[in-house]
C-alpha cells in the first residue's frame, strides 16, 4: 500500500489567519548576503553536504517524501539544445529563530550561443520540518538582460514578511505561508489524483494568491536517470515568477511514494521556456521515525 504523507495541519488550516501583532513589536532579521554571480568551489552544494552526518529523529516532524541529503540533478535544455545543469537538494536541517527547517537549495546555470545567452539562478528556501511552511526565502536570478535578487524573512506567528534587501515589510495572508520553491516540496506531500484542481491562499505575498494546483494527467518520461511513470501537475502562482499565470508550467513527479521531480518546464524572462530533465537521484534520509528510508 502506498505510504500516505501528511503535512501537519496543512489541508485543514490553509488560509486561516491568526491575530496580528504590530510589526514594530517583532525584531527584524539581518539582511542575507547576496549570492556570488557563479558558484565557487566553496559555495557549491557539495561543499555543504556531509553524507556521513546522521540527523536526529524528530517524532514531531511531518511525514514527507524527502529528507536531508536528497539531491536531484538535471540537464537544462532550451528547446532541443543542451543549455546547462541544475539541481534540487535538501542540504540539511537548519534552525531559523529556533525552529527546525529543511534547508532547500535549487540552482540552474548554463548558457548558449558562445555565452550570448546566460542563465545563472539560485533559490534557497527554509521549510519548517513540522508544519511545512516557509520561514526564509532567497532568490537570486540572472539571465541575459535580466537580474533580480530578493531576500525574505517570514514571521508566521506575527503574520508579516520582511524583504531584507530592500527593507520592505508586508502582511502574510496566511499563518502557513509558502514560497515558490517550498510549493514544489509541499506538492510532493499531497495525494495527487488526475483531474483534481486545488486552490490555496497561502503564497506568502497576497498578490500571488490564489495558487492553483492542477493535476493534468499521467505520463511516462524517459530520462538519463531511467524511465518513470509520472503524474503531471501545473502550478500557477499569480506573480511574474517561475510559475506565473499563463506560463504553462508543468511538473512531472514520479507516480510513487517518492514523488521525485523527473521533468519540469517553466517560462523564463528573455530566454523563453526551459526544461529540466532528471539525470541522477541521491536519496535522502527521513527524520520522522515513521518514515522508512527509500
Amino acid at each position: 500500500m502506498r505510504r500516505r504523507y501528511v503535512a501537519v495541519g496543512m489541508t485543514l488550516m490553509l488560509g486561516l489567519a491568526t491575530p496580528k501583532v504590530g510589526v514594530g513589536q517583532s525584531p527584524r532579521a539581518p539582511t542575507s548576503p547576496r549570492f556570488a554571480d557563479s558558484l565557487t568551489a566553496s559555495d557549491t552544494p557539495e561543499a555543504h553536504r556531509a553524507d556521513s552526518v546522521s540527523y536526529e529523529v524528530d517524532p514531531f516532524a511531518a511525514v514527507v517524501p524527502f529528507g536531508p541529503g536528497e539531491r536531484l540533478e538535471y540537464n537544462v535544455k532550451l528547446g532541443i539544445f543542451n543549455a546547462g545543469e541544475a539541481h534540487m537538494e535538501v542540504l540539511g536541517i537548519d534552525s531559523v529563530r529556533g525552529e527546525p527547517t529543511y534547508h532547500i537549495d535549487v540552482a540552474m546555470r548554463g548558457g548558449l550561443l558562445f555565452g550570448a545567452l546566460k542563465l545563472n539562478s539560485r533559490f534557497e528556501s527554509w521549510l519548517d520540518t513540522r508544519l511545512i511552511i516557509s520561514r526564509r526565502y532567497i532568490s537570486d536570478e540572472s539571465y541575459t538582460g535580466y537580474s533580480s535578487y530578493r531576500s525574505f524573512e517570514l514571521y508566521p506567528d506575527e503574520m508579516y514578511w520582511h524583504q531584507t534587501d530592500e527593507d520592505v515589510i508586508g502582511d502574510l495572508p496566511s499563518a502557513l505561508p509558502l514560497d515558490d520553491m517550498a510549493f514544489i516540496y509541499f506538492v510532493r506531500s499531497l495525494p495527487l489524483e488526475v483531474g483534481q484542481t486545488r486552490q490555496y491562499s497561502n503564497y506568502f505575498k497576497e498578490e500571488g494568491n490564489p495558487v492553483t494546483i492542477e493535476v493534468l494527467r499521467r505520463d511516462v518520461r524517459e530520462t538519463a536517470a531511467g524511465t518513470f511513470n509520472t503524474i503531471v501537475v501545473r502550478p500557477t502562482i499569480m506573480t511574474d515568477g517561475l510559475f506565473k499565470d499563463g506560463g504553462e508550467a508543468e511538473l512531472h513527479f514520479t507516480d510513487d511514494e517518492n514523488r521525485y521531480l523527473v521533468y519540469m518546464r517553466v517560462g523564463m524572462p528573455v530566454v523563453g521556456s526551459i526544461t529540466l530533465h532528471l539525470e541522477n537521484i541521491v536519496p535522502g534520509t527521513p527524520i520522522h521515525p515513521g518514515a522508512a528510508a527509500w
